[in-house]
């Protein structure tokens, strides 16, 4: 009764999640006549036709395949162009893309297809039909790129392509996760259920994420032989927990095969592996003991084919390592090689007294992404597309250079790709030429003419490589832009029959451009002018003149100078005396400019004496030096921060957090109200904050008021916003170097404000980073700054990572007693995230009150911010609107997306500039050494 009743409540649980799962579904039906709902899983089935206008409808005649989404497919030409499928996603979100391939016996044709298969750019597989009765299923993993991608056909080597479905399902947000997605896709090899009762597949709504476990009981060719003599089914009625990582569905893990005379063996065909060697590739276990045993009972085994280095001597205990029975354990090989056919064994220890036992596996091959066309060039594409929409050649989709270029433009070989040449003579544009082609910044070609272009020529004076133009036959008016004539690299420039007027420049008159202009009434050569030639002439003889009389006089009073040496000595002897005697020291006297003019109040000691009380009430410390409490007479109260180091270094850091604070602002940076310097003593006068630091209201007993997680969202909120200014809203960008919770104030609204700019140095936009020897908080401290001495804004975002995992959890950064051998936050949280157990980090005072997205949101985000390398680090800009995002479902209110908090606390969103991407050069290989996880 009790196991019906668990049963019951874990079926009344999985149904909601079930039903908003495939809500975000796509599934379409290529080539089918309209919408449907499929009665065995309840999905929405969508006719591609309004995805997709090129190819034609066939009938398919199937042998035996009697599912609606297969009567048809969608049939493409066998030429040199793709036909894609645009389907949106969300940014960085992680993916199952579907394509299937059901040939049947259609009457059209009689050879088998066989073609190329790509996501985006990425070469996916290569489809080749020998068995017109069987359904082709390819699946990718990805973590989308961008808010859409494209998958696309093209390439036939024989007969045509041609799809039947195209389907997308959104994974849960710890699901697939790899040290390399972002270099990387992952395309599934091979899913196997092994003890299935049956030979049908288990798919939706069994499994949620509707991902295809094949049976072991399939019986296609080589897909699975050699299997070890006293291998036996077994399957439980049992409820398995599976609640873990990738989250297989528990009818799978009820079934396994046992290896009753010690081994299991097996070998099998990995689709999409290079048929004459090996590829990397990342391979997972499913194992869950389902078997009752006695107390003296031990199932241990390890893998003993292929010898992966390693994991060879690895021994697999299911119920050490799933804690208790019934509960999913997932070994996995993150990196390992291999072959097309893969044989692979496991074989019991010495000291067990049960065989191995396999529920399920699966295999997955990495496919290293390849740039999309640079976007600076893909949106003027679009634009052009859009002023002539109803034309042909503007359907083009996909890509405009991989994996076969749009007809109308040809690519650079480069990484991303860039557009050299656009032509569109006589296509029926309509419209202005798009401002924004000034950025295409690897264009040699442009050919517009024979449309109806109107407006101005417009700015592209950047164009550096511009050879040729063709802009003749339109209606365009205006001037012709002077910058033309200085286009380095223009030969020819055609503009006959438009609307142009006023005079031609005359650096196309020079002879070194074929300039043709015939048919604008409007437009005109120069005329030379005799009496602005004569005007010129008298104007250049009278300044000669005035030239020779100050040439004069100036000498007349260097010749006086020269009898007067006492007292120019003396004047000498003053100036030396007056000047300071710190090389590091700040000008003062009332008030001064420092940086551009910006005006930093100077305090004097004995003001700053009177409204501390004599430096009274200490209430804190960092690394500048102590902090007293302050109220100056107009009763602003202040934090007075007095330097401890009077070395060099200590005098160089006050110096340069002066510097910087004079000329920035924002409203989550600290303001300098002003600074002392008298004597030895060097001060710094901050606006004071009431709620102390992040890291008190988190770590200090004392202090401690248990920030419920959304005021943990806003003050996480709020500090990004500041890091986010010093990196993109400031000119250069500037490298805080210290990001950590204790440098991070609240204010009295509990507005949170980053400070403490002591050891920020400013980038220089001419390099990829500032090489600078590593400083910081250990805890904080990006290991690749640490290790290669160059610092870039990511050093940052390794820092605030941390940060954001002191919000989840409640923990400090470093504690050996909290995380025993890891001690540190980063390798603790991780190993938890990567495997779905996110509760396990999550601060017991605010777990049961808050929504589980949300949290994951922010842990995602978080673990790709300390990312071992910077290029693997998401911008600041990218964590902010995560963080926002988190903000609102955890709010639970859609509409309140563009104000966050905008009611409760004045919040709003901030213009968001594009930020420099610096990195690091790598210190390691792409694809490590395989770990076990």
């Amino acid at each position: 009764m009790v196991i019906v009743l668990s049963a019951l409540v874990l079926l009344l649980q999985l149904i909601p999640f079930v039903a908003s799962q495939s809500k975000e579904f796509v599934s379409l039906d290529c080539g089918g006549s309209g919408n449907y709902t499929d009665t065995s899983t309840g999905f929405n089935w969508v006719s591609d036709a309004s995805f997709i206008q090129q190819g034609k409808v066939t009938l398919v005649k199937a042998s035996n395949e009697t599912r609606q989404q297969y009567k048809y497919r969608r049939d493409f030409p066998a030429d040199n162009k793709k036909y894609c499928y645009t389907l949106g996603t969300v940014q960085r979100r992680r993916y199952l893309v579907r394509a299937t391939f059901y040939f049947g016996n259609s009457e059209s044709e009689e050879t088998f297809p066989k073609f190329d298969l790509y996501l985006d750019s990425t070469m996916w597989d290569t489809v080749s039909i020998t068995d017109s009765s069987r359904t082709y299923v390819k699946e990718m993993i990805i973590r989308s790129p961008s808010t859409s991608v494209d998958v696309c056909l093209c390439c036939a080597s024989t007969g045509s392509p041609f799809i039947s479905t195209v389907e997308l399902r959104p994974l849960n947000l710890s699901m697939y996760a790899t040290d390399y997605e972002d270099e990387f896709y992952l395309a599934v090899a091979t899913r196997v259920n092994f003890g299935a009762l049956s030979a049908d597949a288990i798919r939706y709504p069994d499994d949620p994420f509707d991902r295809i476990w094949e049976s072991d009981l399939e019986r296609r060719p080589n897909f699975l032989v050699g299997i070890a003599p006293g291998t036996e089914r077994r399957n439980s009625s049992k409820s398995i927990k599976t609640d873990y990582r990738e989250f297989p569905p528990v009818k799978v893990m009820q079934t396994a095969v046992v290896g009753t005379r010690g081994s299991l063996t097996y070998r099998i065909n990995l689709e999409g592996f290079p048929a004459n060697g090996r590829a990397n590739a990342r391979a997972l276990a499913y194992l869950a003991e389902i078997e009752e045993l006695e107390l003296n009972e031990t199932r241990k085994f390890t893998l003993t084919q292929p010898s992966v280095p390693g994991f060879r001597d690895v021994v697999v205990d299911i119920s050490e390592n799933a804690d208790g029975s019934y509960k999913l354990y997932e070994p996995s090989y993150m990196n390992i090689s291999l072959p097309f056919v893969l044989s692979f064994a496991f074989t019991k220890t010495l000291d067990s007294t049960r065989g191995p036992l396999l529920n399920a596996f699966e295999i997955s091959r990495y496919v290293e992404i390849v740039p999309r066309t640079d976007p600076q060039d893909s949106v003027v594409l679009v634009s052009l597309q859009a002023m002539a929409a109803e034309s042909d050649w503007a359907t083009e989709n996909g890509d405009p250079c991989n994996p076969a270029p749009w007809h109308w433009v040809r690519c650079s070989s480069t990484s991303p790709p860039r557009i050299t040449k656009i032509v569109l003579s006589g296509k029926n544009l309509s419209g202005t030429i798009p401002p924004r082609i000034n950025r295409m910044r690897s264009l040699s070609e442009l050919w517009l003419d024979g449309n109806s272009l109107f407006g101005s020529i417009p700015d592209m004076s950047e164009l550096s490589d511009l050879t040729i133009v063709h802009l003749e036959n339109n209606r365009l008016t205006g001037r012709l832009p002077s910058y033309l004539g200085d286009l380095p690299s223009l030969r020819e420039l055609y503009v006959q029959n438009n609307s142009f007027s006023g005079e031609i420049p005359p650096s196309l008159l020079t002879g070194r451009i074929s300039f043709y202009f015939d048919g604008n009434p409007d437009l005109h050569e120069r005329k030379k002018n005799l009496k602005l030639i004569i005007g010129i002439s008298v104007g250049a003889f009278a300044f000669l003149v005035v030239l020779l009389v100050g040439s004069f006089f100036l000498l007349r009073h260097l010749h006086r100078k020269r009898l007067e040496p006492k007292a120019e000595e003396k004047y000498n002897s003053s100036r030396m005396m007056s000047k300071r005697s710190s090389a590091y020291s700040i000008g003062r006297g009332g008030s001064t400019l420092i940086d551009e003019g910006q005006e930093i109040a100077y305090i004097t000691l004995t003001e700053l004496q009177g409204a501390t009380h004599n430096f009274n009430k200490k209430i804190g410390k960092g690394s500048f030096g102590p902090v007293y409490y302050g109220k100056m007479k107009d009763g602003k109260e202040v934090a007075v921060k007095i330097m401890a180091d009077s070395s060099l270094h200590g005098t160089r850091q006050f110096v340069n957090e002066v510097s910087l604070l004079s000329r920035i602002h924002h409203r989550n940076l600290v303001p300098l109200i002003g600074y002392c310097e008298e004597g030895s003593q060097r001060i710094l006068v901050y606006e004071y904050m009431h709620n102390g630091s992040l890291r008190d209201q988190l770590h200090d007993s004392v202090k401690q008021k248990n920030l419920d997680w959304l005021s943990r969202l806003y003050i996480a909120e709020d500090a990004a916003k500041g890091l986010e200014y010093l990196h993109s809203g400031c000119i250069p960008s500037i490298i805080h170097r210290d990001v950590k919770s204790s440098n991070i104030l609240l204010d009295i609204n509990m507005r949170a404000k980053v400070s403490d700019f002591g050891l920020s140095r400013q980038a220089d936009e001419n390099l990829t980073h500032v090489s600078s020897v590593a400083r910081g908080t250990v805890g904080y401290l990006d290991p690749e700054y640490y290790a290669c001495q160059q610092l870039t804004e990511k050093s940052d975002v390794y820092s605030f990572g941390v940060v954001l995992l002191e919000l989840i959890s409640g923990r400090k950064p470093i504690s050996a007693q909290d995380y025993g051998a890891e001690w540190n936050i980063v390798h603790w949280a991780r190993s938890f995230v990567r495997r779905g157990d996110l509760m396990s980090i999550v601060d017991p005072s605010v777990q049961g009150k808050i929504k589980l997205e949300s949290v994951w949101r922010i842990a995602e985000i978080a673990i790709q911010s300390v990312e071992p390398h910077g290029s693997s680090r998401p911008k600041m800009q990218e964590i902010v609107l995560t963080i926002q995002e988190a903000i609102r479902i955890e709010r639970g209110n859609v509409a309140q997306v563009e104000s966050s908090s905008e009611f409760s606390t004045g919040r709003s969103f901030h213009e968001h500039l594009d930020s420099i991407d610096i990195e690091c050069p790598d210190i390691s290989s792409k694809l490590a050494q395989p770990t076990a996880r």
